[in-house]
């Protein structure tokens, strides 16, 4: 069973001449167009592709890589506007809808914005949303000491920077705990030095190792337990 929006391995089965189909598993074939297809490659051989709707609602497969797949976060940029949405520079031939509904306000052409991708419901579709709060904290989080996560930077606020980890939980590096400035948009690795119950508050306190060797907290508040 293929995986929209996701990366899978799938066994080519036709050579032709504009390129090569692969086994989407229930008799379905997804097109290779020949411009992806990876030297030395043959029928029989299993591959790893991007598989994706392209503009006419057909499942496609590619070899180049996506800046996002189906549940993560991103910055991108606004390609285009029109009465549909904003398409997003997706790093793929397809650029990448945000629908109207899925704006918190209109977005302008040439500028960056952070987006969720996922499957529209309905249509099965990659699309994307700005408005990420309401997929951020759905899942309780159980990070354990040395655990290696993902960080990405949102945006810079008074005390600190909102970060998002492991494109699940909202979290926030506080100022004083930081030893160089960190960039909007950027992405980094942390290992967690430390983790502390706060019963009062309901929340849980992290101390991160860099992957540079520095060193900050965070705080990540979370759903008050039960008993």
């Amino acid at each position: 069973m293929i995986e929209i929006g996701k990366y899978n391995k799938l066994k080519i089965i036709k050579d032709l001449s504009f390129g090569m189909y692969l086994d989407g598993g229930e008799d379905m074939e997804i097109l290779l167009p020949a411009r992806y297809i990876p030297k030395n490659v043959k029928p029989g051989d299993e591959i790893d592709v991007f598989i994706y709707h392209d503009n006419e609602g057909r499942l496609i497969a590619t070899t180049a890589q996506p800046l996002a797949t189906v549940r993560e976060f991103k910055f991108m940029k606004v390609n285009s506007v029109n009465e549909t949405g904003a398409f997003l520079e997706w790093g793929i031939m397809k650029d990448l809808l945000v629908p109207y509904k899925e704006q918190k306000m209109p977005m302008q052409e040439g500028k960056w914005y952070i987006v969720y991708v996922h499957l529209d419901h309905i249509t099965q579709r990659i699309v994307a949303s700005a408005r990420i709060d309401k997929y951020l904290g759905n899942v309780l989080p159980d990070y354990t000491f040395n655990q290696e996560v993902d960080l990405l930077v949102v945006e810079e606020t008074a005390i600190g920077y909102k970060v998002i980890i492991n494109n699940l939980h909202w979290g926030l590096i506080y100022h004083n705990e930081i030893f160089r400035r960190l960039e909007k948009r950027e992405e980094v690795k942390g290992y967690i030095k430390e983790v502390r119950e706060d019963e009062k508050n309901r929340c849980q306190s992290y101390s991160f190792r860099l992957s540079e060797s520095r060193r900050y907290k965070r705080d990540y508040f979370r759903s008050p337990k039960t008993s």
